[in-house]
Parts: C-alpha cells; sequence; structure tokens
C-alpha cells in the first residue's frame, strides 16, 4: 500500500510538471534575461569580457520609426501587415574614417535620418540637409529598408532605398550631398524588404538583387482585392518577384533575372550573398517567409541554379526573416543563420543555423545545428548578425526580437493560428483575417545575446551583459562607432526608437581589422574574403552588402583575437581571383588593404 501510494504522489507530481512545462518554457526568457536596469558592470567584464550600456541620448541620436497606414480595408490586421519598414545600414559616406549610419521610416511624409559621426562622441542627423530624408511619399512609396555601395567605383558608397513603392538610388557626390538617379530599368512598384550589391559575374561592377514581398502588382494603399495574403502559410508562391539588375558600367542597369534563372515569387523577407561552395562566384540565399529558404548557386556568372534542396536547406518550410554568415566554429567555413519563429507551447519552428558539412569543388551540403549550439529558439525573431563582442576570438550573436506588442496580458494566437490553418481561399483574403482588437503577438520580447564559447555552444546571456531591449526590434547592425577596436549594436524598432549600445570589454583581449579597396575587383570589394590565422585559430569573413535583416555592418572587417599577441598571417582572396598574403600584421589596428599592393 505505502509502494502505491508514493507511486501515486510521484504521478501526480509528474503530472503537474507536465501541465506546468508551458508556463515554464514561455516565461524562461524572463526570468534569465533580466533588464538592462540591473546590469552589474564588474560581474559583467569578470565573467564574460563585456557589457553593453545603451548610449543613444549620450551620442545624439534622437530617432523614432513611423509605420505606415495603408489601405482601411486593412485597419482590423494593420499592425500585422504594417509591422516591418524599421532598418539601418551603416557606412562611411564621407570616407572620414569614421563609421555612419542611415536609418529608415515608413509612414508618408515622415523622414529617414543620416547620422554623421562627429567624430567627438556625438552624431549629426544630415539627411535633409544631404538630399536623402524626404523620401516617404505617396507617389513613390515608403522606406523599408537601405543598402550602400559604390556601383560607379568612385571611391564613394552610394545608397539604394528599398520601398514598397519606386526604389530609390542615389549617387554619392563626393561625400558633401547626394542625387537621385533615375533608373529606367527599376520596377515602377515593388513591394519589397531586401536588396543586395554584389559582382556576380566578377566584372569589377556591382549588380544589384532585388526581392519582392507582396506582389509587385499590389498597392497597399489603394488596393482592388483584399486577396493579397499568402496562399498558404508553408507553401506560398505568390509573392513578389525577384529581379537582378546588371550594372553596364555607363550608370545603367539592365534587369535580367528571367535570362539567368533567377525566378521565385516566394515571399522574400531577406537575402545575403557570399561565395557558398567556392565556385569563385558570390552566390545568393533569400530568406522566405510562408515557406522554405532558398540557395540560388551562381554558375560562373552566367546563370543561377536554385539548389536549396540539393545542399540541404529547402525542406522543411518556415518564416524565414534573416540570412546572416558567420564562421561559428573557426573552421574556416561559413554558416548561414536564418531567423524563424518560436512561441512555446504554441508554434516551434525554430531558427536554422546551416552549418557547412562540405563547401569545395561546388558539392555544397548543410545541416541544421541550430538545437546543437542553443541558438535555435529566440522569439519571434527578425534581424540577427554575429561579431565577436568581447574579442575572445569567437564569434558571439545578438538576434532581434517581438513582432506586435499591444496591449499587455492580451493574445491573438488563437485567431492568428485559426487563419494560418487555413485553405487557399480563407488565408489569401485579408478580409478572412480576425480583428487583432488591439491585443498582442508575440510581443514584449526580449532580444538575444548568446556568447559563443568557443567549443560548440552559445550562451544567453543578455540579462547580465545588457542588450535585452523589449521592443519589437528589427533590424541589427554592427559597427566600431567610435573606433576603440569594439563593436557597437545598432538596433531599429518597429514604431520605435533607434538604439545604439556601445560594447565595453575587460581589456586584455586583442583585435585586428581590415579595410579592403578594390581596383579590378570592385571598388567596395564586395565579396572579398580574409582568413585570419593566429595561435593555432583561423576564422573566415567576407565583405557584403547587406546583411541579417534589413540591415547591413559596417563594411570594414572585424576580428576578436584573445589574448594572442600576434597574427600569424591574413589570406585576402578578391573577387578578381587574386590572393595575397600578409605575413604577422599588426593588432589592435585597422588596416587599409587595397587591391593592387596589398601593402599595409
Amino acid at each position: 500500500m505505502e509502494t502505491k501510494g508514493k507511486s501515486k504522489i510521484v504521478l501526480s507530481v509528474f503530472f503537474v510538471v507536465l501541465l506546468a512545462a508551458p508556463f515554464i518554457i514561455s516565461n524562461y526568457g524572463q526570468w534569465t534575461s533580466g533588464s538592462d536596469s540591473t546590469l552589474n558592470r564588474e560581474i559583467a567584464l569578470e565573467r564574460f569580457g563585456f557589457y553593453m550600456e545603451d548610449v543613444t541620448g549620450e551620442w545624439g541620436v534622437d530617432f523614432t520609426h513611423q509605420a505606415p497606414s495603408l489601405d482601411p480595408q486593412l485597419d482590423h490586421i494593420m499592425p500585422q501587415i504594417a509591422s516591418v519598414g524599421a532598418s539601418v545600414s551603416v557606412a562611411d559616406f564621407n570616407n572620414d574614417g569614421l563609421q555612419d549610419f542611415y536609418v529608415t521610416s515608413s509612414a508618408h511624409g515622415s523622414h529617414n535620418g543620416l547620422y554623421k559621426n562627429l567624430g567627438d562622441g556625438r552624431f549629426e542627423d544630415v539627411a535633409d540637409e544631404l538630399g536623402v530624408g524626404n523620401v516617404n511619399s505617396p507617389e513613390t512609396g515608403v522606406s523599408m529598408s537601405s543598402v550602400w555601395a559604390d556601383y560607379d567605383n568612385d571611391g564613394y558608397e552610394d545608397l539604394l532605398v528599398v520601398k514598397w513603392g519606386k526604389p530609390l538610388l542615389f549617387h554619392n557626390d563626393g561625400g558633401s550631398g547626394f542625387t537621385s538617379v533615375d533608373v529606367p530599368a527599376f520596377p515602377k512598384w515593388i513591394n519589397s524588404n531586401t536588396a543586395v550589391w554584389f559582382d556576380f559575374d566578377n566584372d569589377g561592377l556591382l549588380d544589384l538583387f532585388m526581392g519582392g514581398y507582396f506582389h509587385e502588382s499590389i498597392n497597399l494603399w489603394d488596393l482592388e482585392t483584399t486577396k493579397i495574403m499568402p496562399e498558404s502559410f508553408e507553401y506560398a508562391q505568390n509573392g513578389g518577384r525577384k529581379y537582378l539588375f546588371h550594372n553596364q558600367g555607363d550608370g545603367s542597369f539592365r534587369e535580367i533575372s528571367k535570362e539567368v534563372g533567377l525566378i521565385s515569387n516566394r515571399w522574400s523577407y531577406a537575402a545575403a550573398s557570399v561565395d557558398i561552395d567556392g565556385s569563385g562566384y558570390p552566390d545568393l540565399v533569400i530568406a522566405n517567409d510562408y515557406g522554405v529558404d532558398e540557395l540560388f548557386l551562381n554558375r560562373e556568372g552566367e546563370a543561377f541554379v536554385n539548389a536549396g534542396e540539393k545542399v540541404g536547406m529547402g525542406f522543411a518550410p518556415k518564416s524565414g526573416m534573416n540570412v546572416t554568415f558567420g564562421d561559428v566554429m573557426n573552421s574556416g567555413k561559413l554558416a548561414i543563420y536564418v531567423t524563424n519563429i518560436s512561441e512555446p507551447g504554441i508554434l516551434i519552428q525554430g531558427n536554422n543555423l546551416w552549418v557547412p558539412v562540405s563547401g569545395n569543388n561546388q558539392q555544397a551540403a548543410f545541416q541544421n545545428l541550430a538545437g546543437n549550439f542553443g541558438i535555435e529558439l529566440g522569439g519571434w525573431s527578425y534581424g540577427a548578425q554575429f561579431g565577436d563582442l568581447n574579442l575572445d576570438g569567437y564569434l558571439d550573436l545578438y538576434v532581434a526580437n517581438g513582432y506586435v506588442s499591444a496591449a499587455k496580458g492580451t493574445d491573438y494566437w488563437y485567431d492568428f493560428s485559426k487563419v494560418a490553418g487555413g485553405n487557399k481561399t480563407i488565408i489569401s483574403d485579408a478580409k478572412n483575417w480576425p480583428d487583432m482588437e488591439g491585443r498582442s503577438l508575440s510581443g514584449y520580447q526580449n532580444n538575444r545575446v548568446w556568447l559563443n564559447d568557443g567549443a560548440g555552444k552559445f550562451r544567453e546571456v543578455a540579462g547580465a551583459v545588457g542588450g535585452a531591449l523589449q521592443l519589437d526590434s528589427r533590424a541589427v547592425a554592427f559597427a566600431d562607432l567610435d573606433n576603440d577596436g569594439t563593436l557597437e549594436i545598432l538596433v531599429a524598432t518597429q514604431r520605435g526608437p533607434m538604439k545604439i549600445y556601445r560594447t565595453a570589454t575587460a581589456g586584455d583581449n586583442n583585435w585586428i581589422g581590415f579595410r579592403l579597396e578594390g581596383v579590378q575587383s570592385n571598388r567596395s570589394a564586395i565579396g572579398a574574403r580574409v582568413k585570419v590565422v593566429w595561435d593555432g585559430k583561423r576564422q573566415v569573413q567576407a565583405v557584403q552588402s547587406a546583411s541579417g535583416f534589413s540591415a547591413q555592418n559596417q563594411r570594414a572587417l572585424h576580428f576578436g583575437l584573445g589574448t594572442a599577441e600576434q597574427v600569424d598571417h591574413v589570406v585576402l582572396e578578391w573577387p578578381s581571383g587574386r590572393t595575397d598574403t600578409l605575413e604577422y600584421p599588426e593588432i589592435n589596428k585597422m588596416h587599409t588593404i587595397t587591391e593592387t599592393t596589398a601593402q599595409l
């Protein structure tokens, strides 16, 4: 009898724990993450080697994103439809050696911001003065993101503003202003969140990819029909088309997507480019909402092949929102991080970390090891970036979370799941989507700071080091804004303020950086790859334009070195095919390298 009684008690405890599990899981992040107000800097430095502090106001940055107000027929689900548009992209637009950044707003009449780095710990918004502020109007639509690159190889980074509307290209006039460029090849209207500058044919001229989200025939402010939504929550292919604009070298572009096989109507949220398979040509990874992600392998600048399924990436449909690359194991190979949705007890898609299991002779293959590394469950995740935050020689990860933070204590998930599971007729028509009625949907989520331990695991430390930021975060960018050798984190929030976190380290770790300038390759050196070898370790990084979600990091590459006091050598692989090696470059310095001589 006593044994039976104990068994009943054990069984009862088991069921109590089982019933409590969803509550425990849903609150675990809050219990462990804490808030920046409880930050203990001394403990953070001792345990993790760094901490982050909000310096937004101190540095003179005051920018709040405004969301678009669309056709009244979408009012009942407006917070969902108008849930993106907050973005940030970094560039040294005036070549003064200081990183500046551009931020977007998305309401008609609202102005974007270009924050010029004054070099004394302050920034000044010069967007209106230089002609890139007042760009959101009923005639041309509103901003969703932006991306910098020197498309005409004149030595200054030019600016593309990506829109729900007409894309805008601004030529940089020697760092003193910008001139709007008429590009006849651009679509008259596109509902795009992502664009990527890359030299797909290695001719030394940067080409431009642009991916659509809503179909390009839709004007979200003046709907002809409410049948504008995805036809499926998992296999939708009624989104916007893809564009590839080939740089003609005379300031003009030609649209060639169909000619080269870059064809898809999936709902693209983010894209980024590196050479995935070692062919010497840049490939393209696209994160798609309502479906599988896509990998387009570049066949010697003449065609693209959709190889997602072949390499192991294109099977499980999720809600892809981010593409960022990182050599997370210091193996000399770049993994791909794609964010998705995770809501404990409701929907666990999980973020993907596609780790290469091969990568030579055009035989790319990947495995999703996000769970193994501990970076799978973020939340409703958007932007993410890899960077060495504590300079220990291993890439860490910052992830932005939060969808719609409305009335606290409310939840739209039940109604959302009803329509998401409906058939094509139901889900594709916005009028069938239940009224949100001011309710939250995966709102008030903490951002994640995952610290790489160098042994195949990441640890979530936002509560201890700062940066949890419980807002609806979207874009994340990394840049050394104060030229002290550490990376600041810039976070753009939807309907919220721009945030900058300054990173402070313990001071016993070293670093090295490289600012590359192409000659035979494109001037921005986009597509170049740098391998740093030190103290028995190695790490590879690539120069990119777009990275993450609606974001762009500084173009210069930044490597933490731990306590090592020298770098053995550095291998630079240029898009032109040239390879250079640097022996024992000076550490704790940003080196400017020109392709022709590769001299320090």
